[in-house]
Protein backbone atom coordinates (compact mmCIF):
# COMPACT_ATOMS: atom_id res chain seq x y z
CA UNK A 1 0.00 0.00 0.00
CA UNK A 2 1.48 3.27 -1.04
CA UNK A 3 2.24 5.73 2.19
CA UNK A 4 -0.09 8.44 2.45
CA UNK A 5 1.30 11.78 2.41
CA UNK A 6 1.06 14.33 5.29
CA UNK A 7 -1.12 16.92 4.86
CA UNK A 8 0.16 19.89 6.28
CA UNK A 9 -0.73 23.61 6.49
CA UNK A 10 2.00 26.20 7.79
CA UNK A 11 0.61 29.07 9.12
CA UNK A 12 3.39 32.00 9.24
CA UNK A 13 5.08 30.17 5.91
CA UNK A 14 6.74 33.32 4.48
CA UNK A 15 8.60 34.00 7.94
CA UNK A 16 11.94 33.02 8.77
CA UNK A 17 10.25 29.62 10.70
CA UNK A 18 8.19 28.50 7.82
CA UNK A 19 10.82 28.52 4.89
CA UNK A 20 12.72 26.56 7.19
CA UNK A 21 10.08 24.63 7.63
CA UNK A 22 9.95 23.62 3.75
CA UNK A 23 13.78 23.35 4.03
CA UNK A 24 13.43 20.54 5.86
CA UNK A 25 10.44 19.06 4.26
CA UNK A 26 12.99 19.26 1.36
CA UNK A 27 15.71 18.03 2.72
CA UNK A 28 14.58 14.71 4.32
CA UNK A 29 12.16 13.93 1.53
CA UNK A 30 8.87 14.00 3.45
CA UNK A 31 5.86 13.03 1.16
CA UNK A 32 3.72 16.20 1.72
CA UNK A 33 1.01 17.42 0.65
CA UNK A 34 1.66 21.24 1.41
CA UNK A 35 -0.69 24.48 2.41
CA UNK A 36 0.95 27.68 2.66
CA UNK A 37 -0.80 30.45 4.56
CA UNK A 38 -0.24 34.16 6.14
CA UNK A 39 -2.63 35.50 8.65
CA UNK A 40 -2.72 38.91 6.63
CA UNK A 41 -1.66 39.64 2.96
CA UNK A 42 1.77 38.58 2.42
CA UNK A 43 4.79 40.51 0.61
CA UNK A 44 4.93 37.12 -0.60
CA UNK A 45 2.32 35.47 -3.10
CA UNK A 46 4.30 32.91 -4.17
CA UNK A 47 6.72 29.96 -2.28
CA UNK A 48 9.42 27.30 -4.24
CA UNK A 49 9.20 24.11 -3.00
CA UNK A 50 10.74 20.65 -5.19
CA UNK A 51 10.69 22.98 -7.96
CA UNK A 52 6.86 24.30 -8.07
CA UNK A 53 5.83 27.49 -6.99
CA UNK A 54 3.15 27.42 -4.22
CA UNK A 55 0.48 30.44 -3.44
CA UNK A 56 0.48 31.61 -0.04
CA UNK A 57 -3.07 32.37 0.62
CA UNK A 58 -4.73 34.45 3.74
CA UNK A 59 -5.63 31.92 6.35
CA UNK A 60 -9.46 31.76 7.22
CA UNK A 61 -12.06 29.47 9.27
CA UNK A 62 -11.75 26.39 6.46
CA UNK A 63 -7.90 27.13 6.15
CA UNK A 64 -7.49 23.79 7.40
CA UNK A 65 -9.96 22.08 6.58
CA UNK A 66 -8.71 18.08 5.12
CA UNK A 67 -5.30 19.05 6.98
CA UNK A 68 -3.88 16.74 9.48
CA UNK A 69 -1.54 18.96 11.40
CA UNK A 70 -1.27 22.91 11.09
CA UNK A 71 2.04 24.35 12.23
CA UNK A 72 1.55 27.25 14.05
CA UNK A 73 4.58 29.86 13.44
CA UNK A 74 3.16 33.15 14.34
CA UNK A 75 2.74 34.95 17.11
CA UNK A 76 1.05 34.10 20.33
CA UNK A 77 -2.30 36.09 19.98
CA UNK A 78 -2.81 34.92 16.37
CA UNK A 79 -2.10 31.02 18.08
CA UNK A 80 -4.82 31.48 20.29
CA UNK A 81 -7.18 32.30 17.64
CA UNK A 82 -6.16 29.98 15.36
CA UNK A 83 -5.57 26.67 17.19
CA UNK A 84 -9.27 26.14 18.04
CA UNK A 85 -10.32 26.75 14.87
CA UNK A 86 -7.78 24.18 13.23
CA UNK A 87 -9.14 21.61 16.03
CA UNK A 88 -12.98 22.46 14.57
CA UNK A 89 -11.79 20.39 11.28
CA UNK A 90 -9.66 17.53 12.84
CA UNK A 91 -6.22 19.53 12.41
CA UNK A 92 -3.90 19.00 15.05
CA UNK A 93 -2.56 22.38 15.69
CA UNK A 94 1.48 22.53 16.16
CA UNK A 95 2.13 25.64 18.38
CA UNK A 96 5.42 27.79 18.20
CA UNK A 97 4.83 30.71 19.41
CA UNK A 98 4.54 29.91 23.15
CA UNK A 99 0.80 30.71 23.84
CA UNK A 100 -0.27 27.02 24.93
CA UNK A 101 3.28 26.21 26.91
CA UNK A 102 1.37 26.66 29.97
CA UNK A 103 -1.70 25.43 29.53
CA UNK A 104 -3.56 22.45 31.13
CA UNK A 105 -4.01 19.86 28.97
CA UNK A 106 -1.25 20.50 26.38
CA UNK A 107 1.33 18.33 26.13
CA UNK A 108 5.40 20.22 25.85
CA UNK A 109 6.66 17.53 23.00
CA UNK A 110 10.57 17.37 21.66
CA UNK A 111 10.72 14.45 19.09
CA UNK A 112 13.01 11.88 20.48
CA UNK A 113 13.24 13.00 23.68
CA UNK A 114 9.12 12.20 25.02
CA UNK A 115 7.58 11.44 21.75
CA UNK A 116 4.81 9.76 23.20
CA UNK A 117 3.34 12.59 24.35
CA UNK A 118 1.94 13.56 21.18
CA UNK A 119 -1.21 11.49 21.71
CA UNK A 120 -2.33 13.71 24.50
CA UNK A 121 -2.06 16.67 22.17
CA UNK A 122 -6.32 14.99 21.13
CA UNK A 123 -7.26 16.82 24.38
CA UNK A 124 -6.92 20.18 23.64
CA UNK A 125 -6.40 19.81 19.92
CA UNK A 126 -2.67 21.39 20.40
CA UNK A 127 0.88 20.56 20.81
CA UNK A 128 3.33 22.93 22.06
CA UNK A 129 6.89 23.12 21.39
CA UNK A 130 9.35 24.56 23.96
CA UNK A 131 11.39 27.49 23.74
CA UNK A 132 13.67 27.41 20.68
CA UNK A 133 17.14 26.71 22.74
CA UNK A 134 15.52 24.13 25.11
CA UNK A 135 14.89 21.68 22.08
CA UNK A 136 18.64 20.76 21.61
CA UNK A 137 19.32 21.06 24.95
CA UNK A 138 16.38 18.12 25.62
CA UNK A 139 17.99 16.31 22.87
CA UNK A 140 21.75 16.35 24.23
CA UNK A 141 20.74 16.12 27.67
CA UNK A 142 18.02 12.91 27.64
CA UNK A 143 20.54 10.47 26.93
CA UNK A 144 22.53 11.62 29.79
CA UNK A 145 19.81 11.57 32.36
CA UNK A 146 18.62 8.42 31.06
CA UNK A 147 22.09 6.70 31.67
CA UNK A 148 22.91 8.79 35.10
CA UNK A 149 20.07 10.85 36.39
CA UNK A 150 20.67 14.94 36.03
CA UNK A 151 19.95 16.42 38.95
CA UNK A 152 21.11 19.76 38.09
CA UNK A 153 22.17 22.21 35.30
CA UNK A 154 23.30 25.58 34.92
CA UNK A 155 23.62 27.02 31.09
CA UNK A 156 24.40 30.05 29.30
CA UNK A 157 22.55 30.34 25.98
CA UNK A 158 24.09 31.77 23.39
CA UNK A 159 21.67 33.41 21.25
CA UNK A 160 21.98 34.09 17.65
CA UNK A 161 20.37 36.82 15.95
CA UNK A 162 18.15 35.30 13.80
CA UNK A 163 16.11 33.97 17.26
CA UNK A 164 14.07 37.51 16.81
CA UNK A 165 12.89 36.40 13.23
CA UNK A 166 13.80 37.97 9.97
CA UNK A 167 14.11 40.89 11.61
CA UNK A 168 17.03 40.30 14.10
CA UNK A 169 19.22 38.78 10.47
CA UNK A 170 18.34 42.00 8.92
CA UNK A 171 19.27 44.54 12.29
CA UNK A 172 22.38 42.34 12.40
CA UNK A 173 23.37 42.87 8.79
CA UNK A 174 22.90 46.96 9.33
CA UNK A 175 24.80 46.76 12.41
CA UNK A 176 27.95 44.66 11.23
CA UNK A 177 27.80 46.98 7.47
CA UNK A 178 27.87 49.95 9.44
CA UNK A 179 30.72 48.76 11.77
CA UNK A 180 32.74 47.74 9.05
CA UNK A 181 32.59 50.81 7.53
CA UNK A 182 33.85 52.92 10.52
CA UNK A 183 30.12 54.03 11.27
CA UNK A 184 28.16 53.63 14.22
CA UNK A 185 25.01 51.72 13.89
CA UNK A 186 21.44 53.53 13.86
CA UNK A 187 19.32 52.55 17.08
CA UNK A 188 18.97 48.60 17.45
CA UNK A 189 15.46 47.34 17.85
CA UNK A 190 16.76 44.74 20.04
CA UNK A 191 17.90 46.30 23.39
CA UNK A 192 21.36 47.37 22.18
CA UNK A 193 23.43 47.32 19.44
CA UNK A 194 24.32 42.99 18.81
CA UNK A 195 27.02 43.42 16.11
CA UNK A 196 30.01 43.55 17.88
CA UNK A 197 28.96 42.87 21.36
CA UNK A 198 27.50 41.10 23.36
CA UNK A 199 23.74 41.52 25.08
CA UNK A 200 22.84 39.65 28.70
CA UNK A 201 19.40 40.06 27.96
CA UNK A 202 17.00 37.53 25.67
CA UNK A 203 13.36 38.36 26.59
CA UNK A 204 11.38 40.42 29.25
CA UNK A 205 13.22 40.86 32.65
CA UNK A 206 10.74 39.55 35.43
CA UNK A 207 10.90 40.89 39.15
CA UNK A 208 13.89 38.92 40.58
CA UNK A 209 15.85 39.86 37.64
CA UNK A 210 15.48 36.44 35.57
CA UNK A 211 13.88 36.91 31.91
CA UNK A 212 11.44 34.64 30.47
CA UNK A 213 13.28 32.60 28.36
CA UNK A 214 15.87 32.01 31.33
CA UNK A 215 13.08 30.82 33.24
CA UNK A 216 11.36 28.38 30.83
CA UNK A 217 14.66 26.55 30.55
CA UNK A 218 13.99 24.70 33.91
CA UNK A 219 10.28 24.66 33.69
CA UNK A 220 10.49 23.31 30.04
CA UNK A 221 13.34 21.07 30.64
CA UNK A 222 11.61 19.45 34.30
CA UNK A 223 8.55 18.64 31.88
CA UNK A 224 9.94 17.08 28.74
CA UNK A 225 12.51 15.03 31.00
CA UNK A 226 10.02 14.15 33.54
CA UNK A 227 12.52 15.35 35.93
CA UNK A 228 9.94 17.52 38.41
CA UNK A 229 13.21 17.60 41.16
CA UNK A 230 15.76 18.77 38.32
CA UNK A 231 17.37 22.26 39.50
CA UNK A 232 18.27 24.72 36.46
CA UNK A 233 19.43 27.92 36.32
CA UNK A 234 20.74 30.18 32.74
CA UNK A 235 21.49 32.39 31.57
CA UNK A 236 20.83 34.17 28.00
CA UNK A 237 23.24 36.13 25.91
CA UNK A 238 22.48 37.57 22.50
CA UNK A 239 25.79 37.81 20.51
CA UNK A 240 26.28 38.85 17.11
CA UNK A 241 25.92 35.71 15.31
CA UNK A 242 23.06 35.33 12.42
CA UNK A 243 22.29 31.59 13.02
CA UNK A 244 22.40 28.60 15.28
CA UNK A 245 22.12 29.10 19.01
CA UNK A 246 24.96 27.63 20.98
CA UNK A 247 24.81 26.29 24.83
CA UNK A 248 27.41 26.32 27.62
CA UNK A 249 26.11 23.31 29.59
CA UNK A 250 27.87 22.22 33.52
CA UNK A 251 25.72 19.35 34.94
CA UNK A 252 25.53 17.24 38.11
CA UNK A 253 24.00 13.66 37.96
CA UNK A 254 23.30 11.68 40.79
CA UNK A 255 25.35 8.26 39.26
CA UNK A 256 28.87 8.55 38.19
CA UNK A 257 29.12 9.16 34.38
CA UNK A 258 32.67 9.66 33.48
CA UNK A 259 33.58 11.99 29.93
CA UNK A 260 34.15 8.93 27.75
CA UNK A 261 31.06 7.26 29.13
CA UNK A 262 29.20 10.61 28.69
CA UNK A 263 30.64 10.30 24.91
CA UNK A 264 29.56 6.77 24.11
CA UNK A 265 25.53 7.60 25.04
CA UNK A 266 25.60 10.59 23.17
CA UNK A 267 27.09 8.86 20.25
CA UNK A 268 24.40 6.24 20.50
CA UNK A 269 21.29 8.57 20.78
CA UNK A 270 19.41 9.34 17.34
CA UNK A 271 19.31 12.95 16.14
CA UNK A 272 23.26 14.17 17.98
CA UNK A 273 26.48 13.99 16.38
CA UNK A 274 29.51 13.81 19.04
CA UNK A 275 32.11 16.45 17.61
CA UNK A 276 34.88 16.17 20.28
CA UNK A 277 38.49 16.21 19.19
CA UNK A 278 39.64 19.43 20.94
CA UNK A 279 43.40 18.47 20.51
CA UNK A 280 42.76 18.71 16.82
CA UNK A 281 40.62 21.77 16.85
CA UNK A 282 37.73 19.87 16.42
CA UNK A 283 34.49 20.68 18.75
CA UNK A 284 31.02 21.88 18.01
CA UNK A 285 30.56 26.10 16.10
CA UNK A 286 27.77 27.47 14.96
CA UNK A 287 28.83 27.70 11.41
CA UNK A 288 28.98 23.73 11.45
CA UNK A 289 25.47 23.41 12.34
CA UNK A 290 23.72 25.70 9.78
CA UNK A 291 21.51 23.70 8.36
CA UNK A 292 22.14 20.38 9.88
CA UNK A 293 19.24 18.68 10.88
CA UNK A 294 21.61 17.15 13.93
CA UNK A 295 22.35 18.52 17.29
CA UNK A 296 26.32 19.06 17.98
CA UNK A 297 27.76 18.31 21.07
CA UNK A 298 31.45 18.81 21.99
CA UNK A 299 34.03 19.48 25.00
CA UNK A 300 32.66 16.73 26.95
CA UNK A 301 34.32 16.68 29.95
CA UNK A 302 34.50 16.18 33.52
CA UNK A 303 34.18 18.68 36.09
CA UNK A 304 36.51 18.48 39.18
CA UNK A 305 34.95 21.36 41.05
CA UNK A 306 32.04 19.19 41.85
CA UNK A 307 30.72 15.68 42.53
CA UNK A 308 29.80 13.97 39.44
CA UNK A 309 30.07 16.82 37.47
CA UNK A 310 29.98 17.36 33.51
CA UNK A 311 30.67 20.31 31.05
CA UNK A 312 29.48 19.90 27.58
CA UNK A 313 28.80 22.48 24.69
CA UNK A 314 25.93 22.23 22.23
CA UNK A 315 25.49 23.84 18.86
CA UNK A 316 22.33 23.49 16.83
CA UNK A 317 20.38 25.40 13.87
CA UNK A 318 17.84 27.39 15.78
CA UNK A 319 15.80 27.33 12.75
CA UNK A 320 16.15 23.97 10.96
CA UNK A 321 16.56 21.85 14.01
CA UNK A 322 14.92 24.53 17.13
CA UNK A 323 11.96 25.30 16.00
CA UNK A 324 11.15 23.90 12.33
CA UNK A 325 12.36 20.51 12.46
CA UNK A 326 10.49 19.56 15.64
CA UNK A 327 7.26 21.23 15.05
CA UNK A 328 7.71 18.85 11.27
CA UNK A 329 8.83 15.93 13.64
CA UNK A 330 5.64 16.18 15.80
CA UNK A 331 3.45 16.08 12.52
CA UNK A 332 4.91 13.07 11.43
CA UNK A 333 4.67 11.16 14.80
CA UNK A 334 0.51 12.83 15.10
CA UNK A 335 -0.37 11.31 11.76
CA UNK A 336 1.45 8.38 12.38
CA UNK A 337 -0.14 7.67 15.97
CA UNK A 338 -3.67 8.36 14.03
CA UNK A 339 -3.35 6.25 11.11
CA UNK A 340 -2.50 2.94 13.96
Amino acid sequence: MTEKPLKLAVVGATGSVGRAVLEDLEAREIKVELRLLATSRSEVDLLEFRGDELEVETVSDRSFRGCDAAILAVPAAAARELAPKAWAEGCLAIDLSGAFRSTDGVPLVVVGVNDADVASGETRGVVAAPSGPVVPLALALAPIHREASIQRIVATILFAASGSGRAGVRQLEKEMVALLNGEEPDPSDLSHRVGLNLVPQVGAFGPAGITDQEAAVGVELRRLLSAPGLAATATAIRVPVFYAHGLVVNLRTARAISADAARAVLRAAPGLKVIDAPGERVYPMPMLAVNDDAVLVGRVREDASQENGLDLFVVADNLRRGAAGNAVRIAETWVRTRRT
